[in-house]
C-alpha cells in the first residue's frame, strides 16, 4: 500500500444535501482547488460544517476521498499540519 503524499495538489467538490437523485448535481457548492492536499483536507475538517463531510470529495493523483476517506487522513498521524481544536457552541 503507498503511503497518500500530502503535497499533492488537489481539487475539492463540495455539495449540500444528500448525493442522491437527479437533483444532486443542481446543490454543487463549488469546487475549490488547493495548491497541496493537506490544505484542501484542513479545509474541510476546519471550515465546513460537520454535516457537510459526507457531500464533500476530494481529488488527489487521481484517486478520490469521500467523506469518512477525508477524515482518516486528516485524523493520520501523517498528516502534516497542525490540527486546529474545535471549540464546543
Amino acid at each position: 500500500m503507498s503511503t497518500f503524499d500530502y503535497g499533492l495538489e488537489a481539487g475539492l467538490f463540495s455539495f449540500k444535501g444528500p448525493n442522491k437523485g437527479p437533483k444532486f448535481l443542481q446543490k454543487a457548492l463549488g469546487y475549490r482547488r488547493f495548491a497541496r492536499a493537506a490544505d484542501a483536507i484542513r479545509f474541510v475538517m476546519e471550515d465546513i460544517p460537520s454535516s457537510m463531510l459526507q457531500g464533500c470529495s476530494l481529488e488527489v493523483d487521481e484517486a478520490t476521498y469521500v467523506g469518512a476517506a477525508i477524515r482518516d487522513l486528516y485524523e493520520s498521524s501523517d498528516f502534516p499540519l497542525p490540527r486546529q481544536v474545535k471549540s464546543s457552541k
